[in-house]
């Protein structure tokens, strides 16, 4: 008598959550800048981080306008947390970015140059997470760090400190060329990795992979383009 054939069992997909290390959020006319120190984010928005200086003050910034800003640093550009998106230079902050990233990615290039795409670290991260037990964490980042792509990244960043670095974080939107990743940077400068509306309404990518991104900076830089000038926004780091 035939034996019954073996069902093989498949894990069910898992999708790791989106990595968020910078907020965005549109503040409520009706909320007083008291209520909008560090200490209160959580109580107001649910938010457990602190404010950041990310934003370009406008250039243009009058010496009686700089009580509406959050967190005004000196300099030039002007850094600041946040303040009335008319105060702002989100134009300057988005070609700025862009033209940075243009630059990194010639370094990218050159770094990477004879080695094939790299499979991103998400994809890793998801079958550990759909199956721990026979994909263990360490066989995960073991599997990530020994492509030569990822090697010659990492081999790049041991020898370089500070701004120099590539980060693999970024790797995914990196490999997708230069104009996707300028253009990637130029979004993600102004509208951080989540946003919450005025509303309360909270925007963020589904994960970090990048058609995910795309579709959440698509969204937010929809919506910030579209707000009043009066409106708040304010930078938190997580």
């Amino acid at each position: 008598m035939a034996k019954n054939p073996t069902r093989k069992v498949t894990e069910p997909a898992v999708t790791p959550k989106a990595t968020i290390r910078t907020m965005i959020v549109c503040v409520p006319d009706e909320l007083p800048r008291e209520s909008l120190t560090a200490h209160q984010l959580d109580r107001n928005f649910g938010v457990q981080g602190t404010l950041s200086p990310r934003f370009w003050a406008s250039p243009a910034l009058h010496l009686w306008q700089r009580g509406q800003m959050f967190g005004l640093c000196k300099g030039r550009p002007a850094l600041c947390a946040g303040g009335p998106a008319r105060l702002l230079d989100l134009t300057g902050m988005r070609q700025a970015a862009g033209v940075g990233a243009g630059i990194r990615h010639q370094l990218f290039s050159r770094v990477v140059h004879g080695t094939r795409n790299a499979t991103v670290w998400h994809v890793y991260e998801a079958r550990h997470l759909a199956d721990p037990q026979d994909y263990p964490w360490e066989k995960a980042v073991a599997d990530f760090n020994n492509q030569p792509r990822v090697n010659a990244i990492r081999m790049h960043n041991a020898a370089t400190y500070g701004a120099g670095q590539i980060s693999l974080h970024e790797l995914e939107m990196y490999q997708a060329g230069c104009m996707a990743y300028q253009h990637h940077s130029a979004l993600t400068a102004v509208a951080g990795d989540a946003l919450i509306t005025a509303e309360g309404a909270k925007l963020a990518p589904a994960s970090d992979a990048m058609a995910d991104r795309v579709t959440y900076l698509d969204q937010a830089n929809r919506l910030l383009a579209a707000i009043d000038p009066d409106q708040r926004l304010l930078a938190v780091a997580l």
